[in-house]
């Protein structure tokens, strides 16, 4: 069978096995996101392994869902972006800042504890608790749009915060190997003075092109002669913030992303692109992106004392991140029960975490078991979460519904 056939028949199944996923999930009262994660728990090794049947022998198929999947989590970051504006932000700034700050060095602290604890010498263990200082707001952002809290104080202070955290570990992480790692040419080689500044650089033009740039050109590109003329510049613009954050800024290609929604939220043609890329991105990219994090899991691979670490990690990282954020949203002067849902909101891990632990894999701080049990946490994080926000949503109060335009 020719590999784009082979292409065509898994594609055809994912998506068919997350949408199945999210309709039951929908149907017993949890977000629809917890079943497309759970489908791709039954597509991948944990299961029935669908990549590696005999039948499918493209070499690069696992690479292509991996770079749809990524394509996946740009679209949904950006919409959420679309449904932020910046007058919440800065609403919620206070809380923000206190809960990505909090929300990074208690995981960070907890989790160089608890690694010590397991037996892992010091640099080992404070690398460990780089994995646990990440957050992932992919899929708590998808559960509060279900929800319709996007909006709410808590949902803007959430992207606030997960935009500081991320930061925060892209800094403290090279810092680390530049200070502590003790290896060869590539950790000397680390400036922090300079990643500092590329980081404050990209920030800066970003915001000034999306401020003042995009929202004349996007009314002049409206004008021009060509099918969906916005949708495909918004596209575009959202892939280069994508590519430049990463490459230029050194830092993650959702804040990227991110940072293109909200720019053109403060467009007119809000709702046009906000249509265009709903349909594309939940009807295809985003339910490959969930299941694509069942896909990356083996929990059957782990032995028993993996699984130990595991078990131990896991009670980490969801009180580290509600003990972490949950205070900073008190700091920020949430009531309690909005710092507890913004505490969780910032639980789950996702492909920060991902590239935090390849990096750890290249330097010999980590090995192939732990790498298992890192994608393991990623998978129970994010199917912990949005049921367990669902319920904390319920019944909420005035304040946290969303702020009007």
């Amino acid at each position: 069978m020719l590999p784009f056939l082979q292409f065509l028949i898994i594609l055809g199944i994912i998506i068919a096995f997350a949408k199945l996923g999210g309709y039951i999930s929908l149907r017993l009262g949890q977000p629809a996101v917890a079943g497309e994660v759970l489908a791709g728990l039954i597509l991948g090794p944990t299961a029935i392994d669908l990549l590696h049947w005999p039948v499918f022998t493209g070499s690069h198929l696992e690479e292509t869902f991996h770079f749809l999947a990524e394509l996946g989590v740009l679209l949904l970051m950006f919409i959420a972006g679309l449904e932020v504006h910046l007058s919440d932000l800065r609403q919620s700034g206070r809380a923000a800042v206190y809960a990505g700050v909090l929300g990074f060095l208690v995981p960070l602290g907890l989790g160089a504890l608890t690694a010590t604890w397991f037996g892992f010498d010091p640099q080992q263990a404070i690398f460990i608790g780089f994995l646990l200082a990440p957050t992932s707001v992919s899929i708590s952002a998808q559960t509060m749009m279900e929800l319709g809290v996007l909006r709410s104080r808590v949902g803007v202070s959430l992207l606030g915060a997960a935009v500081i955290d991320d930061t925060l570990v892209v800094l403290g992480l090279s810092f680390f190997l530049a200070v502590l790692g003790g290896g060869g040419e590539s950790v000397e080689q680390v400036n922090i003075l300079w990643l500092i500044v590329r980081m404050a650089l990209y920030l800066v033009a970003a915001g000034f092109i999306g401020l003042k740039i995009l929202p004349r050109l996007s009314r002049w590109i409206d004008e021009l002669p060509i099918s969906q003329p916005v949708v495909t510049f918004a596209f575009l613009m959202m892939v280069v913030f994508a590519w430049t954050a990463e490459y230029l800024g050194g830092v993650a290609t959702i804040i990227g992303a991110f940072l293109a929604g909200i720019a053109f939220a403060r467009t007119p043609l809000k709702e046009e692109i906000l249509a265009g890329f709903s349909s594309i991105a939940y009807g295809i990219f985003v339910p490959i992106f969930f299941v694509g994090v069942g896909l990356e899991a083996d929990l059957f691979s782990l032995s028993p004392e993996n699984f130990v670490l595991l078990a131990g990690m896991l009670i980490v990282a969801v009180l580290s991140k509600i003990l972490g954020a949950g205070l900073g949203g008190v700091f920020g002067r949430l009531n309690f029960r909005e710092s507890l849902q913004l505490g969780m909101g910032m639980v789950p891990r996702g492909e920060v975490v991902l590239i935090v632990a390849t990096v750890g894999i290249s330097e010999g701080f980590i090995d192939q078991a732990e790498l298992s049990v890192t994608v393991a946490l990623v998978v129970l994080t994010t199917i912990l979460t949005p049921p367990i926000l669902r319920t904390l949503f319920r019944d909420r109060t005035p304040g946290q519904t969303p702020a009007s335009d």
